[in-house]
């Protein structure tokens, strides 16, 4: 029967063997350069999809606005020169005026006019629908006064908006919808 030497258990050898195995190991880890870009993606990713929805979202309100403005700016020339009141030109008239200058975006359903008569520039007040979160259309009022009277027109539209990723949330009254104004000031002209 052949000799067997006796395996004698080295600890400081095997301490050793392992730690040199393991900054091996840690030394190809830091080497490698496999999956940092998902790793980066998924980082980065999220934050960056976020601001593009917040800016595009941001931009649909913007454009919204001008294009409430100048359809406001657009029908209220009929006032202005009394074609109007000649006319007996009605609310739900004159809001369909509104809607067609601007249909390509906007639904006339959440579509709203207000129409007031000043007798001086600086007695005037602007009307704010919103109360509590809420849109109020109970004090909206149309008078289209006579020649030389001075007239605030307001336009309000309900925009629906979305509340975008990480918490953006544009909305300034209840159910995801954000309120949008044209506004016009202006004197009738002498028109009879």
């Amino acid at each position: 029967m052949p000799y067997r030497m006796p395996i004698i258990f080295n600890a400081t050898r095997f301490v050793a063997g392992v730690r040199n195995r393991l900054s091996n190991f840690g030394r190809r880890l830091r080497r490698a350069q496999d999956g940092t870009s998902a790793i980066e993606f998924a980082l980065l990713g999220v934050p960056f999809i976020a601001l593009l929805v917040a800016i595009l979202e941001t931009g649909l309100v913007f454009f919204s606005q001008q294009l409430l403005q100048t359809a406001t700016t657009a029908a209220v020339r009929s006032i202005m020169t009394g074609q109007a009141q000649t006319a007996g030109t009605t609310s739900a008239q004159f809001k369909q005026s509104v809607c067609d200058n601007a249909s390509s975006i906007f639904n006339c359903a959440n579509m709203y006019v207000n129409v007031q008569k000043f007798s001086t520039f600086s007695g005037m007040s602007q009307m704010s629908p919103i109360s509590n979160g809420s849109f109020n259309s109970a004090g909206l009022s149309y008078a289209m006064g006579g020649p030389g009277d001075i007239i605030l027109v307001q336009t309000f539209y309900k925009l629906a908006v979305s509340s975008g990723p990480l918490g953006f949330n544009i909305s300034n009254i209840g159910g995801g919808q954000d309120l949008i104004v044209g506004t016009a000031v202006f004197r009738n002209e002498p028109y009879k």
